[in-house]
C-alpha cells in the first residue's frame, strides 16, 4: 500500500513530542516535509527527526510534496491560513487547539472542509481519555440525572510559559482560557452533548505576569507580558444550567495544578480524571462508579482518530463544527472580560 503522505506546519514541541513520533510509527504515513517560518530552524528540525525535506514557504512545498495530509502547529495567530491552504491543496488537517484567533476565521475553516470535503479535526485530546468517555456514557444513560451544575478548571500557580508566543496576546489571542482552558472547556461540552450557550459572564485579571519573570515553566520579560493571568466565568446553558469556568497560568492556589471538571446532577455528581460517578445517601458519600487512575494515553488516541478518518473509517474527532462553537465561548468569554458586561449569544 503506498504511504500517505504528511507534512508539519511548525516544527514546535507539540509537532516534536506528539504529531511526528506518531506519523513515523505508523505504517501507513511518511512525513515527507516540515514548513516553518525560519529556514535555519525548520532545517535543524528536519535533520533530528529525519524528516526529507523542508520548507518556508507553503506554496512551493506543496506544489513540490502534494501531501495528502496536512499538521497544523503553530502558534495560534497562524492557524487560520495554514489550515486553509491546506484544505485548498486537497489535504485533511489536523490543527491544534484552539481552532483559530476569532469565531469568524473557525467558522470559515470548517466551511472550507464541507467544500473541498477533508477531514479537519483539533487536537481537544482530552476528550479521547477513557474517563470521558466513561461519564458522556454514564451522564446519557440518566446515571448522573439532570446535570444543571458544571464546573470546569485549567488552573496552575505557577505556570506561565516561559518559551514559544505564550504572553503574546497578539500571536496567542489571549492566555491561559485559549491555550489550556479550551481543553477542559471542550471536554466537558462534549460529556454534556453540546447544549446550546446562551449568555456568558466573565472576569479576568492579570496580577501576576506583569510583575514576576520566573516560574515553574521558566523565564518570561514581564514587560512583554500581555495575556491575562487568570479568567472566571459563567456560561449560561439551555435549560438554565450553568457551566462555570475558572482558568489560569498563575494563580496563588495551594495545588500546582488542576485539570479536572465536575459534574453535578439531580442523581449523582462526576468528575472526570479519573472518573468518579458519587450521590449522597443519609447524609454518606457513595461512590456508584469510580477509576483508579486517568488514562494518560489521550493523546495518541486523538492522533489515531483522526488517521482513520482520513483512511475512511468512522471514529470521533473534534470536528470543524465542534471547534467553531469553542471558539465561539472562548471569544464571548474575553468579549465580557473586556467590556465587563454579559454577552449573550
Amino acid at each position: 500500500m503506498e504511504k500517505k503522505k504528511v507534512v508539519i506546519i511548525g516544527g514546535g514541541n507539540i509537532a516534536e513530542t506528539v504529531h511526528v513520533p506518531y506519523y513515523q510509527t505508523a505504517k501507513e504515513f511518511e512525513v515527507v516535509a516540515i514548513v516553518g517560518r525560519n529556514a535555519a530552524r525548520a532545517q535543524a528540525f528536519a535533520e533530528k527527526h529525519a524528516i526529507p525535506r523542508f520548507y518556508t514557504d507553503a506554496d512551493k512545498m506543496y506544489a513540490a510534496e502534494k501531501p495528502d495530509i496536512v499538521s497544523v502547529c503553530t502558534p495560534n495567530s497562524f492557524h487560520y491560513a495554514s489550515v486553509i491552504k491546506a484544505l485548498e491543496n486537497g489535504c485533511h488537517v489536523l490543527c491544534e487547539k484552539p481552532p483559530a484567533i476569532s469565531s469568524a476565521e473557525a467558522w470559515d475553516m470548517h466551511q472550507a472542509a464541507k467544500k473541498y470535503n477533508k477531514v479537519l479535526a483539533y487536537n481537544f485530546h482530552n476528550r479521547f481519555a477513557e474517563d470521558v468517555k466513561i461519564i458522556r456514557e454514564k451522564a446519557a444513560s440518566g446515571m448522573l440525572g439532570d446535570i444543571y451544575v458544571t464546573k470546569v478548571q485549567a488552573l496552575r500557580r505557577s505556570g506561565i510559559p516561559g518559551w514559544g508566543y505564550f504572553t503574546n496576546k497578539e500571536l496567542q489571542g489571549g492566555g491561559p482560557l485559549i491555550d489550556i482552558g479550551v481543553h477542559m472547556l471542550d471536554a466537558a461540552m462534549y460529556v454534556l452533548g453540546f447544549p446550546a450557550v446562551k449568555k456568558v459572564t466573565a472576569k479576568q485579571f492579570q496580577k501576576i505576569g506583569t510583575k514576576k519573570s520566573s516560574g515553574s515553566f521558566g523565564e518570561w520579560d514581564p514587560e512583554k507580558y500581555e495575556v491575562e493571568d487568570s479568567l472566571f466565568g459563567f456560561i449560561e446553558l439551555e435549560g438554565g444550567h450553568l457551566l462555570q469556568i475558572e482558568t489560569s497560568f498563575a494563580l496563588n492556589i495551594k495545588e500546582d495544578s488542576i485539570m479536572n471538571a465536575e459534574f453535578m446532577g439531580d442523581q449523582a455528581g462526576a468528575t472526570l480524571f479519573p472518573a468518579h460517578i458519587y450521590t449522597d445517601e443519609g447524609g454518606e458519600l457513595v461512590t456508584l462508579y469510580q477509576k483508579t487512575k486517568a488514562d494518560q494515553n489521550c493523546q495518541l488516541k486523538s492522533m489515531a482518530a483522526f488517521v482513520n478518518n482520513c483512511l475512511g473509517k468512522e471514529a470521533m474527532i473534534a470536528d470543524g463544527e465542534q471547534g467553531y462553537v469553542i471558539q465561539r465561548i472562548v471569544e464571548a468569554l474575553y468579549e465580557s472580560a473586556e467590556k465587563g458586561e454579559s454577552v449573550s449569544l
